[in-house]
């Protein structure tokens, strides 16, 4: 069956749009808590990142959940990743957190962990949507849930991200610049990295409800970038509003993307012995990455554009690394869920072990020059309808010359068609996008 509300990463959208409204969001909570008692859970943790509107859906949800006969825990404005490892460690039989990633403070959403700290299975989903469709009925007051909340939530999360890498390992040395994207992770990601030892210079910490992403954060690295270079230092941190991607800059100011940080992961592993099947990309990984490992001889696979897909090829193929060049990485022998702080962690740790700085260790892999437009559409679309749009992919395709790829798809989080090709010559492939996508958008 296909999902009327649940997208590629939960419930996204503009803040008093249908569905991410208050009614909507107490009817869920409400629908959520009766899935969940119909198999026996009792307990839901809830958290959120600082945009405004985190207040409004985080009363709506707890509201809708008691009704339901459900217990819950109110974390505050916390990772989504710090959601997820304590919805384990907190036994809780479901986490939710209420955020929008690293779109703008006007949207928000909702995504959900299962007990086990992944993203719910479609069946789960499902389920929920199917009660939406049903009459409210609170349940007895005698059964009503109660709700109270987690005074050390920041403190256990910011221990379990130091417990990533070794004990005996100090980031004493290190100057590190930390963006925090006036997201969830401003009184938590600083700690851990002064923690360990490093010298921190922290930005986009001082969230007021609308500044989260603006001008900051892993979609906007230049701040970041002048930062490094101003204050000299080893290496710059750039997470997003929810703290589940993550991009680095070097020394010399220079961005690493995630496809980047994924190899550099990738090579520490297997020189410590530690890399446990192949890796995991997805359809819009540099051909660099690939051609990079196969050099290395690492096993890599693509999955569709999304960390579910990463997630679920992962637990396919056997292997335990995967991730997007936006910065969503996923290490499975360390947490169960993207997170930008661990991530961040694993390439200092390569840093650390190697000797070597940040720029070094990226020097192995060669980026393709890629170039990708946002196409906007107001409707569903089906390219492969387009006979236009067919012609202008097969033409591109033929100047390329099986040295580069091109790829047209629909965000699952935006109204937008993403055009991207890829290539050895960048002329070349700037020209074939920018036709490309005039021939998507002339099409629609």
């Amino acid at each position: 069956m296909a999902k009327k509300y649940f997208g590629t990463d939960g419930i996204r959208g503009r803040v008093g749009e249908h569905p991410i409204t208050a009614e909507f969001m107490l009817k869920l909570g409400w629908a959520a808590g009766r899935v969940l008692g119909s198999a026996g859970g009792k307990l839901v943790i809830i958290g959120k990142d600082t945009r405004i509107s985190g207040y409004l859906f985080e009363s709506a949800l707890e509201a809708g959940l008691i009704s339901a006969g459900i217990d819950i825990r109110l974390l505050g404005p916390m990772p989504t990743p710090a959601i997820a490892y304590l919805t384990r460690t907190l036994h809780a039989s479901v986490g939710i957190v209420i955020s929008a990633s690293h779109n703008a403070f006007e949207d928000n959403g909702i995504k959900f962990f299962s007990g086990a700290g992944t993203k719910l299975a479609d069946a789960v989903e499902l389920a929920i949507e199917a009660e939406l469709d049903k009459p409210m009925v609170t349940v007895d007051s005698a059964q009503l849930g109660k709700a109270e909340r987690v005074g050390d939530a920041g403190g256990r999360y910011i221990e379990f991200c130091k417990s990533t890498i070794p004990l005996s390992m100090t980031l004493k040395g290190l100057k590190v610049v930390v963006d925090c994207a006036n997201g969830a992770t401003y009184h938590v990601a600083p700690s851990v990295f002064d923690e360990l030892g490093a010298e921190v210079i922290t930005i986009g910490a001082e969230p007021d409800g609308l500044n989260i992403n603006r001008d900051c954060g892993s979609t906007w690295p230049q701040q970041l970038q002048e930062s490094v270079q101003e204050h000299n230092a080893d290496v710059g941190i750039a997470l997003d509003g929810d703290g589940d991607r993550v991009l680095m800059v070097d020394q010399e100011g220079v961005l690493v993307d995630g496809d980047e940080l994924l190899f550099i992961i990738a090579l520490s592993r297997l020189r410590q012995g530690m890399l446990n099947g192949g890796v995991v990309g997805t359809l819009m990984s540099n051909l660099g990455l690939e051609h990079a490992l196969q050099a290395h001889n690492i096993a890599f696979q693509r999955a569709r554009v999304g960390d579910r897909y990463v997630l679920e090829l992962l637990r396919q193929s056997g292997g335990q690394l995967g991730g997007e060049s936006s910065g969503h990485i996923i290490c499975l022998d360390r947490t169960t869920t993207g997170d930008g702080i661990v991530s961040a962690l694993q390439v200092l740790a390569a840093m650390v072990q190697s000797g070597k700085p940040l720029a070094e260790l990226k020097s192995g892999m060669k980026k393709y020059p890629q170039h990708m437009i946002n196409v906007p559409v107001g409707r569903d679309v089906d390219l492969e309808a387009a006979p236009s749009v067919q012609e202008a992919v097969k033409s591109a395709e033929q100047r390329l010359a099986g040295r580069g790829r091109v790829l047209l798809r629909p965000s699952g989080t935006e109204p937008v068609v993403r055009v991207m090709v890829e290539g050895e010559d960048e002329s070349t492939v700037r020209e074939e996008a920018d036709h490309l996508a005039s021939a998507v958008a002339a099409a629609l």
